[in-house]
C-alpha cells in the first residue's frame, strides 16, 4: 500500500505537479486558436473571391476573342453513306439540311 502510494506521488512530480496534487503551470486548451482561425478562414475567403474573379475575367477574354473557321471538308463519296433512311429523313438527326 505504501510502494503504491509512493508510485503515484513520484508519477505526480515527474508530470510536474506538486505532492499535493496542484498543477504547476495552467493549460490554456488553445482558447486563443479561435482568433486565429477567423482570420485565416477570412484570408481563404479573400482568396476565394479573387480567383473566382480573375477566372471569369480569363474566360470572358478567351472566349470573347474570334477563333478560325475551317473550310469545309470536299464531299468525298464514301462519307455519309446511307444504306437505309432514317425515319426522321433523309438527313441525319443533328446534321444541316442541305435543300
Amino acid at each position: 500500500m505504501a510502494s503504491a502510494m509512493i508510485k503515484c506521488s513520484f508519477r505526480s512530480a515527474l508530470r510536474g505537479r506538486a505532492s499535493h496534487g496542484t498543477p504547476a503551470f495552467k493549460r490554456t486548451f488553445a482558447s486563443s486558436a479561435h482568433h486565429d482561425e477567423a482570420r485565416e478562414a477570412a484570408k481563404w475567403e479573400k482568396i476565394t473571391y479573387v480567383g473566382i474573379i480573375t477566372c471569369t475575367i480569363l474566360a470572358i477574354v478567351n472566349l470573347s476573342k474570334g477563333h478560325p473557321h475551317h473550310e469545309e471538308p470536299p464531299p468525298y463519296p464514301y462519307l455519309h453513306i446511307r444504306n437505309k433512311e432514317f425515319p426522321w429523313g433523309p438527313d441525319g438527326l443533328f446534321e444541316k439540311k442541305h435543300h
